[in-house]
């Protein structure tokens, strides 16, 4: 190396004070430990940076032009000591999470909220995605938490519940069912139906509840997206179904919630790979997760 860090900090400091004397106090070295480094630079660099001038020492040119260079460098190199303290502190960096629509808006917006008021120097991905997809997207680590409802069956993740909803159901103001209790199969065999597909763990779990109580499965618009529900709802397009955290985060309004019974009971897990310990970001978002 032509140039290593002591060096440069000596340089740095006798260019800003104007002698050795000072640079030796501000580093709390000797001054003829200053004068020695300053000369085994020079001698690597083969060039000098300073003409002697009786007690002062007047920069060259050569020193001139690389002193902004200098301060250049130590900018940089306190800027990644900062971020190093920050990412041992857990306060910054990115943390990357992805998850099924209907829990981005309900579960994990008071928890990011939470998460970013205590660490505003770190940054969080958010993707959606469908279930099958977040679960492989943790399995291969591209993203370091992930949340699902229902269930996830692989080997490579830890799964942790974080709680339960029901299934609702979202009627217009002043349609003839709103004034049930609560709407089953017999309810809403007819009526069309807004709600997931049979792909989907939701409208799988309906599929069933409707064949068990004999009555015909029959979608009119397959969506999965809560705010979308409810846009067709109040459009008067049908009767929509959501899950309690679909609807929790869609904030339906004007709209008339039911119970759908029997009940069927959804659960939202998180997700982490196996193999990978929690950074110090991840602990830290779980934290306000349960908090929130």
């Amino acid at each position: 190396m032509i140039f290593d860090l002591k060096e440069m900090a000596v340089f740095r400091r006798v260019m800003e004070l104007g002698s050795v004397t000072a640079a030796a106090a501000a580093l709390n070295v000797s001054q003829p430990a200053v004068t020695r480094m300053l000369q085994k630079a020079e001698q690597r660099l083969g060039f000098s940076l300073f003409i002697r001038e009786k007690r002062r020492l007047r920069p060259t040119p050569e020193a001139q032009l690389m002193f902004p260079e200098t301060l250049g460098a130590f900018a940089a190199l306190e800027q990644v000591q900062r971020l190093a303290g920050e990412l041992r502190a857990g306060r910054a960096g990115i943390l990357a999470i992805s998850c099924i629509p209907a829990l981005a808006a309900s579960l994990l917006a008071p928890a990011i909220q939470r998460f970013r008021a205590r660490r505003p120097e770190a940054s969080v991905t958010l993707q959606s995605f469908g279930a099958h997809e977040v679960i492989e997207r943790i399995a291969a680590q591209k993203d370091e938490l992930g949340f699902i409802i229902g269930p996830v069956g692989h080997d490579a993740l830890l799964v942790d519940d974080l709680g339960t909803s029901e299934l609702t159901c979202l009627l217009p103001p002043g349609h003839p069912l709103a004034g049930c209790a609560s709407l089953g199969p017999a309810e809403l065999a007819g009526q069309p139906l807004l709600c997931p597909g049979r792909h989907l763990v939701l409208g799988e779990q309906l599929a069933r509840a409707f064949a068990e109580a004999n009555f015909p499965f029959r979608i009119a618009v397959e969506v999965s997206q809560a705010e979308a529900v409810c846009a067709l709802v109040r459009a008067g397009a049908g009767i929509g179904l959501l899950s309690g955290f679909g609807l929790r985060g869609a904030n339906p309004g004007d709209l008339v919630a039911r119970p759908f019974r029997p009940a069927i009971v959804s659960t939202a897990r998180l997700l982490r790979p196996r193999l990978r310990p929690l950074s110090r970001l991840a602990q830290g978002f779980v934290e306000a997760l349960g908090e929130a």
